[in-house]
């Protein structure tokens, strides 16, 4: 235990470790070379050769590469940096692991872990391109750019790069108190968004000996001050001059200021600018780099020491003889020298509690007692009984402590400890019984990514922050699919993505490969995923240029809509017309429909789809509605001569409606040629023989109906029927045209009377209708008579041609409806028909001297 504790600093009150992560596996790197970036969370390791520097080349090519490294110094990918644009200004990885690269000229350009450029590059905009970027801080996704002229541009979201200018710090009267006010600032830092009251990113600069705050609206100068409190508890505020301000970083928490001054101070302030505490350090010079371990203290790095300052007096200093870099976590910073990785962490309170040198606490005693134990000293129980009462807790800090260690010997022995521990519960303990486990699981996973070939170094906090999601999303990225897929077994998370990722890795990597064999290799790991999207897979072999691969692969696809537009987009479209028609989605068929009929020659559609019934079925559904042209197409085509007719028909009816359809050629107008047409195709089909006629008959109509209209100059003809059209003539008194309609038509004369009749009672031409009747004997009878001029409510009239109605019960009724009782009363009775003559009693039921009359007719007729 003492070998443990004695590798720890105290800083005042907070014991901090430093342990070694990884022995660098790089060769003949010196980072004092190159431009570095490195990512958080156990991040890759971006390096280029810093072109504001001289430096020997030895042997190595003048091109500049940028090289991409693991956190254990294993490269993962290079490339040659060809970008124009000036010098690099400063490079950061974002939060998905994708490299920004800002030069000069204000181009952004994106670089993914295997050293790919993403395009399109991207641009701070035209003033970062005309004034050149001189500095940039990096925040989450978003960066600060600062150029030759003094302004700052920001952009928040690299994935919707839109610059925003913010507001001028030197056109704003405050009055720096520099000597040349078009000296640019000596430091800046950012306020991210999230920690800031307007949401907006705010930049500290401290120029001159001031310090002001800009954001998109306002420049803000601010005064740092020192709060006092006498003794009455009153409270006072003191301006204090700082002088120059050269290095400035923000806490993780956005809460605390570390800034080093001109005079080798560096000063804590709060978010107000209250001054916290003042640390005087024994060099003026401003440190190469400046980082905050955890929330705790501020890490400073010189060429030759890296020293760390907490809240109060004392400091731990270590001495390096070669270049470092920090990089700062959650949890503490990661130190990246030419041979090492370390990591600088503020000591776990579990981990103290047990390997503080003399400590009596339960879970040291605890870990005390497995040692006794494994060495069969009766010592072990004796320290059991001790803190029984406290064993939960002492299993529980075991527990913890082994989280949070990176030695898997010693991860082994505190869990070995909670474990012996937990045996000696009493089945009344409230102790999460499943933590040990739990922890041995999150435990295999970091161990499994820690390793070097892996070199993602996270602790147990980090991880925690990370998320076990990210943390598999950030394997698939590098690669590492095969622990990628382990992991999610283990945790018990869905494969899909992992395997999804690896089969479109092993499409792009696999040229040499026939598209057989690697549909076989392909398949033995797809068929392990049982929600796997073949289609996408596919989708990524025919972009790869793969586009027999695509569809044998989209063939295993079971969900159609998935299937079908891959196989349209890959040139398919036969397939996708078969999987479409065998789904039974009308949707999906009709996208097949639209994609081919776009594609394909008439012909060859129409021969496509006759194959498939629903397709054509759909086809003609659709067709009916919109291309009345392209369907006849179809049904010449296919022989399906009735069907053209029917089309033929309905266009005319379709043009009937429209009113210049009429005008023209009474024989030639284009209504009659469509029905002409229509009667000569069903006139080659047998079956279709009523609908020949009929087409016929209505041509014939038409030309007949034109020519009156022509004649009578009155559109009103066509498209009334013959009735109709019998029954105007006669109205407008165009007897002839009437019977010529009759004549063509072989109206029978009982239609004819009938309809003669009504439309010269519709004239009310009496004395033509008495005429007509007394041409010969009408074939209807004298009803028809009767009822026109009952009709047109001329009593007079009808009783001309009452009495000769021969039949009595017609004569009755005819009687009764024009108000005459005792003549319908006598008629009735002379047919012998009671019933009629109490149906007729019913209609004059509010005449009473009627009713008197039919009683009387009825009782005569009943004493016979």
């Amino acid at each position: 235990m003492s070998n443990v504790a004695a590798e720890w600093q105290l800083l005042s009150t907070t014991f901090y470790r430093k342990q070694e992560i990884y022995q660098m596996q790089w060769k003949t790197i010196d980072l004092s070379r190159y431009k570095i970036a490195c990512a958080s969370f156990g991040g890759p390791i971006a390096i280029i050769r810093d072109d504001s520097k001289i430096v020997q080349l030895y042997s190595e090519s003048a091109l500049r590469k940028l090289r991409i490294f693991n956190s254990a110094g294993i490269l993962i990918s290079e490339t040659v940096w060809k970008h124009p644009g000036g010098r690099l200004i400063g490079m950061s990885w974002t939060e998905d692991q994708t490299l920004i690269c800002i030069v000069q000229d204000g181009t952004i350009y994106r670089y993914n872990i295997h050293s790919e450029c993403i395009e399109p590059s991207l641009s701070m905009g035209k003033e970062c391109f005309e004034q050149n970027v001189v500095d940039c801080v990096f925040w989450g996704d978003g960066v600060v750019c600062l150029t030759e002229a003094g302004r700052l541009f920001s952009v928040s979201d690299y994935k919707d790069v839109k610059p925003v200018q913010l507001a001028d710090y030197k056109t704003a009267e405050l009055g720096f108190g520099v000597a040349d006010e078009d000296e640019l600032p000596h430091c800046m830092a950012v306020i991210e968004p999230q920690f800031t009251v307007s949401g907006n990113v705010e930049v500290i600069l401290c120029a001159g000996d001031r310090i002001v705050i800009v954001d998109e609206d306002e420049v803000r100068p601010v005064n740092v001050k020192i709060i006092h409190v006498d003794s009455n508890r009153d409270v006072t505020e003191e301006v204090v001059e700082l002088g120059p301000i050269l290095k400035i970083a923000v806490s993780r928490d956005g809460k605390v200021l570390a800034c080093f001054t001109h005079d080798g101070s560096l000063v804590f302030l709060n978010i107000q600018f209250h001054l916290i505490y003042q640390y005087q350090c024994e060099s003026a010079l401003p440190p190469k780099q400046m980082a905050w371990c955890g929330l705790d203290s501020v890490l400073l790095y010189w060429d030759d020491m890296l020293l760390m300052v907490g809240p109060s007096d004392d400091c731990v200093s270590y001495i390096y003889d070669e270049p470092l870099n920090l990089i700062p976590e959650c949890d503490g910073v990661r130190i990246l020298s030419n041979t090492s990785m370390e990591f600088l962490q503020r000591v776990p309170d579990s981990t103290v509690s047990i390997f503080k040198i003399g400590s009596t606490t339960p879970a040291s005693l605890l870990f005390d007692a497995l040692d006794h134990f494994d060495r069969r000293s009766a010592k072990a129980d004796e320290n059991l009984r001790l803190i029984r009462l406290s064993l939960p807790d002492a299993v529980e800090a075991c527990v913890d402590a082994a989280g949070h260690e990176f030695n898997v010997s010693r991860q082994r022995t505190l869990l070995r400890a909670a474990s012996y521990g937990q045996a000696f519960f009493g089945f009344g303990s409230n102790f999460h019984r499943d933590g040990i486990q739990e922890m041995c699981k999150t435990l295999r996973v970091l161990n499994a990514v820690r390793n070097s070939k892996v070199g993602i170094p996270l602790s147990i906090q980090q991880y925690k922050s990370l998320t076990a999601s990210v943390l598999i999303g950030r394997l698939i990225n590098a690669h590492q699919h095969l622990l990628a897929v382990r992991i999610s077994e283990y945790l018990g998370m869905n494969q899909d993505v992992v395997i999804m990722h690896w089969a479109c890795s092993k499409i792009a990597a696999s040229l040499t490969i026939s598209d057989a064999t690697l549909l076989d290799i392909l398949l033995d790991k797809l068929k392990l995923s049982k929600g796997i999207s073949y289609a996408a897979v596919a989708a990524h072999a025919d972009k790869s240029g793969r586009r027999k691969l695509a569809a044998m692969l989209v063939d295993y696809e079971p969900r159609s809509s998935k299937q079908v537009p891959l196989l349209l987009s890959i040139g398919e479209e036969d397939t996708a017309l078969i999987k479409a028609t065998e789904s039974g989605d009308t949707d999906l068929v009709y996208l097949v429909l639209f994609h081919i009929w776009q594609k394909r020659p008439a012909l060859e559609f129409f021969g496509t789809i006759q194959a498939r019934p629903l397709a054509r079925d759909l086809f003609i559904v659709y067709a009916r509605c919109y291309k009345h042209e392209f369907l006849k197409d179809f049904f010449l085509s296919t022989g399906q001569l009735q069907d053209v007719a029917f089309l033929l028909w309905k266009e005319s009816w379709e043009m009937g409606k429209n009113p210049m359809a009429s005008r023209g050629s009474p024989l030639h107008g284009p209504r009659i040629k469509l029905i002409e047409k229509a009667q000569q195709l069903f006139s080659e089909t047998k079956e279709h023989v009523f609908e020949s006629k009929a087409a016929e008959e209505h041509a014939k109509l038409l030309r007949i109906q034109h020519e009156i209209e022509v004649s009578t100059k009155q559109a009103i003809f066509v498209d009334s029927s013959i009735s109709d059209t019998i029954r105007t003539c006669i109205v407008l008194g165009n007897h002839r045209a009437a019977t010529k309609v009759k004549t063509e038509f072989k109206v029978s004369e009982k239609r004819w009377y009938w309809l003669k009749v009504f439309a010269l009672a519709t004239i009310r031409d009496w004395d033509a209708l008495e005429k007509f009747s007394k041409e010969k004997r009408p074939p209807t009878g004298y009803r028809p008579f009767v009822e026109a001029c009952t009709d047109a409510d001329e009593k007079g009239e009808a009783l001309k041609y009452i009495p000769k109605l021969s039949d009595l019960r017609e004569r009755a009724e005819a009687y009764a409806r024009i108000g005459m009782a005792k003549e319908a009363a006598d008629a009735a009775s002379q047919a012998k028909d009671g019933e009629l003559l109490g149906r007729l009693k019913l209609s004059f039921a509010q005449n009473s001297t009627a009713s008197s009359i039919f009683d009387t007719f009825r009782s005569s007729f009943q004493g016979v």
